[in-house]
């Protein structure tokens, strides 16, 4: 049997196939891996925090981007988009692309079955390669269950744990807090990933 080839692009190459694709992809090291679709309750998770941020932040100098805004981590060659972004003072953009940050300092992620082991430890290594980057919070869909890891110091990552709907996150970075309640809130978790997200992840070959 013929062994296929890897087809490997380059972030030029994958960028331009961005700007044309119907779906959203994420970059990695070569590869061009489509993105998972949302589930009903990842959507209201993310749009939760998002709103509470904006509102939030409405007259500070903190900016917030969710789902749509395209990071990238230059030390791992990769180009990713996380759930919510919180980004401190001005935004700073890879190449004056207003549609690529390269400065965040707090990442939200919802996890799903297909990126869960990849939020919780890949991921996560990769994000802590960007300079800027404090804060990161993975947030189950299927349950209440919050992880919160921020920042101590060099190499050094605290943890705390959310499960109580009447508890309330603390942002340790920037100053913000948001109650179990309102994060989950017209969250359904009889609703299960399988009736909404793809939990597949294939990788594009050329």
């Amino acid at each position: 049997m013929p062994v296929t080839q890897q087809r490997y692009y380059t972030p030029e190459e994958y960028l331009e196939l961005e700007e044309a694709a119907d779906y959203k992809s994420e970059y990695l090291d070569g590869q061009i891996i489509p993105m998972a679709h949302e589930s009903i309750n990842h959507n209201y998770i993310g749009g939760n925090f998002a709103a509470a941020l904006n509102f939030a932040f409405k007259k500070l100098n903190y900016q917030v981007f969710f789902f749509q805004m395209r990071l990238c981590i230059p030390k791992k060659r990769i180009y990713t988009y996380p759930d919510v972004i919180i980004v401190a003072g001005n935004v700073d953009c890879y190449h004056k692309r207003t549609d690529i940050i390269l400065n965040p300092q707090v990442i939200i992620e919802v996890l799903s079955k297909s990126t869960k082991a990849y939020d919780y430890h890949d991921k996560f290594e990769a994000y802590r390669t960007i300079p800027t980057f404090k804060e990161y919070l993975l947030i189950d869909q299927n349950r209440i269950y919050v992880e919160q890891f921020s920042k101590t110091g060099k190499k050094q990552w605290a943890l705390r744990e959310y499960d109580e709907e009447d508890e309330a996150i603390s942002l340790v970075t920037v100053p913000f807090e948001i109650s179990l309640q309102d994060l989950y809130n017209k969250v359904r978790f009889e609703l299960r990933e399988s009736e909404g997200e793809s939990t597949d992840m294939e990788i594009i070959e050329g």
